[in-house]
C-alpha cells in the first residue's frame, strides 16, 4: 500500500482501537499502526499463508513478530476475537461486499477503500445499516482512492451521495464530470449521470 493512502486509513483508525486489517498483504497498515503509537493491538489476516509469510518478514524488520497477530482467513471466518474496528482496503467492491455479506459477526467500525464501483458499497453499507463517519479522497499514483470510515447506524443517502459521495472534494467532482463527458458518446446512461453530478457540483457549492 503506497503512503498516502496509508496514512488516510490509519488516520480513521481511533486510538488504542483493536484492529484488525483484512488482506493484509504485505503488514504495511498494522507496522505503521503500532509504529505511529495509534494502536498496538492488530490482527493481520490475509487469505493466503505465502502472503502472511511476506508478512512475517516484515514485522520481523521491525521486531514487530511478537506485537501483531498474523490470521490465516477468508474474511471474519477465522477470526476468534471481538475486534473494534476492520480495513478491507484494496480490493475490488465485489470482493468486499463477499467478506462483510460471509462474516458471522461485524464489529462496530469498518474501514473501506474499494478500487473500483464505490457506489455499490455505499448503497451495501447503507441497507445492513452502517452509516458514513467520514468519507476521503486521496490522489495516488494517478488515480483517486475513496476511503470510507463506517459505524453502525442508519444512514440515508441521497442518491447523488450514493453515487458520488459524502468526500465533497471539489477536484475528484470535476475529475469525475470530465470522465463521464468523455465517455457520453459511447454510452448514453452517462449523459444522466452528468446532469446529477453538475447538479451536486452546484448544491455542494452553494
Amino acid at each position: 500500500m503506497k503512503k498516502k493512502r496509508l496514512e488516510a486509513i490509519a488516520s480513521l483508525v481511533n486510538k488504542d482501537a483493536f484492529t484488525l486489517d483484512i488482506g493484509t498483504d504485505h503488514a504495511y497498515l498494522p507496522i505503521y499502526l503500532i509504529n505511529n503509537n495509534i494502536t498496538n493491538k492488530v490482527i493481520a489476516s490475509d487469505i493466503s499463508k505465502n502472503v502472511l509469510s511476506q508478512s512475517l518478514n516484515n514485522l520481523k524488520k521491525y521486531n514487530l513478530n511478537d506485537k501483531v497477530l498474523l490470521v490465516q482467513s477468508d474474511g471474519f471466518n477465522n477470526i476468534k476475537d471481538n475486534v473494534d474496528i476492520a480495513v478491507i482496503a484494496g480490493m475490488g467492491a465485489h470482493t468486499i461486499i463477499n467478506i462483510i455479506n460471509n462474516a458471522k459477526k461485524l464489529p462496530d467500525k469498518i474501514i473501506i477503500q474499494s478500487n473500483n464501483n464505490v457506489d455499490k458499497i455505499r448503497k451495501y453499507m447503507q441497507g445492513i445499516n452502517y452509516k458514513i463517519i467520514k468519507e476521503m479522497v486521496v490522489y495516488e499514483n494517478n488515480k483517486y482512492y475513496i476511503i470510507i470510515k463506517y459505524e453502525k447506524g442508519k444512514d440515508n443517502l441521497t442518491k447523488e451521495e450514493i453515487e458520488f459521495g459524502k468526500n465533497y472534494n471539489k477536484e475528484y467532482l470535476q475529475y469525475l464530470l470530465k470522465k463521464y463527458q468523455e465517455n457520453v458518446l459511447n454510452n448514453k446512461e452517462y449523459e444522466k449521470n452528468i446532469l446529477q453530478l453538475e447538479h451536486f457540483i452546484e448544491k455542494i457549492q452553494d
